[in-house]
């Protein structure tokens, strides 16, 4: 287990934790804000990027090639980078494989294309059961993937991140890139989740 990869908590971390809990205590700062805050980033904000790249990937046949040789190249060419983001891996779901990503060593993850890890991401029952029971895990998070259907597990460490290129759902075809960036989940760029078809009523248009 190297050094780099398990980032053992620093002098300065620490320090930052005694002030939030003692401006928690004084009343200057509100936990819950600071939740809407690390939400924001974690499910919003941050996978905003990762959609963009799975919807031009979908979109742009030269772009998906380019990012499944190399992917921390072709996401700089949208202008996502970065110490977390470096040594990228694509990994695209198809109709016979399904990918899913777990850090089992500690919580590595693509910051500048998913944003925040979620909690359960870094979570010892979710780093085990990917590898020892990906199926039934996945079953939780209600996607149950068929027997025909090969899934593999990729295990993410300071030196190589991975994200999922999930399969671009069916009656999307007159979608813009805007439109179906907008389809894109964090989790399914994850792999515990796969991306339904739009709704009529939300994408009508006029």
């Amino acid at each position: 287990m190297s050094a780099n990869h398990t980032r053992a908590p620093t002098g300065a971390a620490l320090r930052v934790k005694a002030l939030e809990a003692l401006l928690e205590d004084k009343g200057m700062v509100d936990p819950a804000a600071i939740d809407r805050i690390i939400d924001l980033y974690e499910n919003k904000i941050g996978p905003r990027n990762g959609a963009r790249v799975v919807a031009k990937a979908w979109t742009d046949a030269a772009f998906r090639k380019r990012l499944l040789a190399d992917a921390t190249a072709a996401v700089a060419e949208l202008g996502y980078g970065g110490p977390e983001g470096g040594h990228l891996v694509a990994v695209e779901n198809t109709a016979r494989v399904h990918n899913l990503v777990v850090c089992t060593l500690c919580s590595c993850y693509p910051w500048p294309v998913l944003g925040l890890p979620p909690m359960w991401y870094k979570s010892f029952a979710y780093r085990s059961r990917a590898v020892r029971d990906p199926r039934g895990l996945l079953k939780e998070f209600g996607l149950e993937i068929p027997e025909r259907v090969e899934v593999r597990v990729w295990d993410s460490s300071a030196e190589q991140r991975y994200m999922v290129i999930p399969r671009r759902p069916a009656g999307t075809a007159a979608m813009s890139e805007q439109e179906l960036a907008a389809l894109v989940t964090r989790d399914s760029m994850i792999g515990t989740a796969v991306i339904a078809p739009p709704s009529h009523k939300a994408f009508a248009r006029s």
